[in-house]
Parts: structure tokens; C-alpha cells; sequence
């Protein structure tokens, strides 16, 4: 696991959750009807394939600047608003909206990405809340990772502090 990763899950205190975090991060696969799916590595995978962090390493660079965005704004929720905020939720949250990106990617010879034949049929974020569920996270988790995309692009939108943090 890149060790910038490894640092960001260390700062979940939560010992059930951080280790649910570990254990999907060190082995980023699904199943499906007895079918096991594993896509690019973490490390080097990008992000996207054409909106943002679509490079090599792009993956990991927008989950650790996503983390910087939304440990500010837990900061700011405390500070400026007195609101309470499960920091736990909120890391292992953008820790894992994009874990399943990889997934749906290959690379083609000359270097570009396109969908993997699981990505031309699923997206990441179904693959990612069914995966949740089977290793059961907690619904909160769960909820943040559903609804970071909002209601314009996502299947719900954020209904809590946390979601609405992972969300912006």
C-alpha cells in the first residue's frame, strides 16, 4: 500500500473500521457469480480517464487531496460552527468513494485508459456500495461513499455532515 495512504488510514482511531479500510485497500476485488475482479493497482492507477487525475498515480493524489479538503472542512464544521463531525466516517469515507475506479479501468498499449469489461457495465460506485455492504461497513460509510456525487450525479445525495463534507 503506498505509504501516504498508509499514514491517512492511521488516523482513523476507530480499530474496527480502520482495519476494514486496511483490508480492502490491500486487496481491492469484488466477486461476482463466482467471478473474482481486480483492476489496476492502486498506486498507479488514475483517478479518471478524462475529467481529473487522469495519470499514472492520479488515483492515490486525488484521494490524499480530497483527505487535505475534507480534514479542513472537519476542522472548520467544529470551529466556525460548533457542529460535531465522526472524523472517522469522513476519512474512511474518502479514503474508499473512488476505491473501485481502478476496477473499471485498463490500459490500453499505447499508454491511454478505457473502461475494463467490468466498467463498461458497472460503475464504480454501484460495485463500490455493494462491496461495503458484503464486508459490512457501517451505513454511515456507506451513505457518505453513495452520495459523494450529489444529487445531479449520484443516486442520492449527502444527508449527513459527513457525506456533505466528502461530497463538497
Amino acid at each position: 500500500m503506498d505509504e501516504r495512504l498508509r499514514k491517512l488510514v492511521e488516523k482513523i482511531r476507530d480499530k474496527s473500521l480502520r482495519k476494514k479500510v486496511v483490508e480492502l485497500l490491500e486487496n481491492p476485488t469484488i466477486e461476482i457469480g463466482g467471478q473474482k475482479f481486480s483492476g489496476l493497482p492502486l498506486e498507479t492507477s488514475p483517478a479518471g480517464i478524462s475529467r481529473h487525475h487522469c495519470y499514472p498515480g492520479g488515483f492515490v493524489e486525488h484521494v490524499l487531496a480530497s483527505a487535505e479538503i475534507a480534514m479542513t472542512l472537519c476542522k472548520i464544521v467544529r470551529k466556525i460552527y460548533k457542529g460535531k463531525v465522526n472524523q472517522d466516517y469522513v476519512l474512511a469515507g474518502i479514503i474508499l468513494h473512488d476505491i473501485f475506479k481502478p476496477l473499471t479501468y485498463l490500459e490500453s498499449e499505447n499508454g491511454s485508459y478505457m473502461a475494463s469489461p467490468i466498467g463498461e457495465k458497472l460503475d464504480h460506485l454501484t460495485l463500490a456500495v455493494a462491496e461495503l455492504i458484503r464486508r459490512g461497513f457501517p451505513l454511515e460509510v456507506i451513505h457518505i461513499v453513495c452520495a459523494h456525487h450529489g444529487y445531479e450525479a449520484g443516486p442520492i445525495g449527502p444527508k449527513t455532515v459527513e457525506a456533505l463534507i466528502c461530497h463538497l
